[in-house]
């Protein structure tokens, strides 16, 4: 008795015919990372990535199928930039290669990350690149003024959107602060910062409950801008005692934390980490850096605190040093403090310039 042969292939013809949503509905339950990859193969993809289907499917609220990473940016990595897998605990195997336009240093610049978004500065062409690499959606933001020299670019995300903080002389001795609203589409600029920042201010903003925070050199201090309405503030709260230097880093929504150096005459005996109390009124002591992670810590530094700086990433405070290939992280809900290895792919001789920049792929962050 002769047997019908199944076809395993499918028919192009009941593919062809199927309603748009119910093709929206199928290709929804691919891996995502596989319809990310056959997006070449058809100009409709991309618009499918935005159907209520996918976004439903998709979005930050669902799990999200990507791991977090921490992205090293280095003046010896040309066109890529390695990622260090926070879930898994390693290096990846490949690094993020940038599209060519990006990946020209010192013509293009990677300055800050937020949300799935990265940032850069092009000189050149007299402007800020903001991008989702993921969804390879890119925004051209032009400089507010040619020239323009500007310092301690932040990226912040927002419910909406983002913005972009940054702090700019326009060649006078008067310190203006510079925000772009992705919404707005516009530039604003805030006065004030001057009695609040001085010149030799060095570091970037932490973002914590609508605020930009900052710490000032000595006397140390926490200032922060409120965005809502662009006005600057000094905290009233009194840091701990014997500061050799301060850092801020924060979760965006529940807390704040401080990191700092405790000693006299600049040198560090200790260093510790604190969290704003619960009434906002105070510092509490959580942690202080055990004593053979501390010697290290400050052997790097050479004691010139200058180097450092703080971000916080997926349940990690990591502490930085633009002149050492490792991060120091402590991670909150074990209560521990470890060093991040270095990258297996820098060379035996490193030059200095490491930064460190948060990382978590978003398919619908909007640039």
């Amino acid at each position: 008795m002769a047997h019908n042969k199944i076809s395993l292939d499918m028919d192009p013809g009941i593919w062809s015919q199927l309603p748009e949503e119910l093709l929206e509905r199928v290709l929804s339950f691919l891996p995502l990372k596989t319809f990310l990859n056959l997006r070449s193969t058809c100009r409709n993809f991309n618009s499918i990535l935005f159907s209520p289907c996918f976004i439903s499917k998709h979005s930050p609220s669902s799990s999200s199928p990507f791991s977090s990473f921490i992205l090293l940016s280095h003046p010896q990595f040309l066109q890529k930039c390695p990622l260090f897998n926070t879930v898994l605990n390693s290096w990846c195997d490949m690094s993020l290669s940038l599209p060519p336009m990006l990946s020209c240093p010192p013509s293009s610049n990677l300055l800050s990350s937020s949300n799935g978004l990265l940032c850069f500065s092009i000189p050149r062409s007299s402007c800020f690149i903001v991008c989702n690499l993921l969804a390879r959606s890119i925004r051209r933001i032009k400089f507010p003024t040619c020239p323009f020299d500007f310092e301690f670019l932040t990226l912040v995300s927002t419910s909406n959107g983002y913005k972009l903080f940054m702090l700019s002389s326009f060649g006078s001795s008067t310190i203006h602060a510079l925000v772009y609203d992705s919404v707005l589409r516009s530039w604003l600029q805030f006065d004030g910062c001057n009695q609040i920042l001085s010149h030799s201010y060095y570091q970037k903003g932490t973002f914590y409950d609508g605020c930009l925070y900052f710490t000032t050199p000595e006397p140390f201090n926490v200032v922060c801008l409120d965005f809502d309405t662009g006005k600057w503030e000094r905290s009233r709260i009194e840091l701990p005692g014997s500061l050799t230097f301060v850092r801020l880093a924060s979760d965006e929504d529940r807390k704040l934390y401080l990191i700092g150096g405790v000693g006299q005459s600049g040198i560090s005996r200790s260093i510790k980490l604190w969290e704003l109390g619960e009434n906002g009124e105070n510092w509490v002591e959580i942690e202080t850096l055990p004593e053979m992670i501390c010697r290290k810590f400050v052997s790097v530094c050479y004691h010139n605190y200058e180097h450092v700086y703080c971000f916080w990433h997926q349940g990690l405070i990591c502490v930085c040093c633009y002149t050492w290939p490792e991060i120091l992280y402590y991670m909150v809900c074990r209560r521990t403090w470890h060093w991040l290895p270095k990258c297996p792919s820098l060379p035996d001789k490193w030059s200095c310039g490491f930064r460190w920049f948060p990382f978590k792929p978003e398919l619908y962050a909007i640039v």
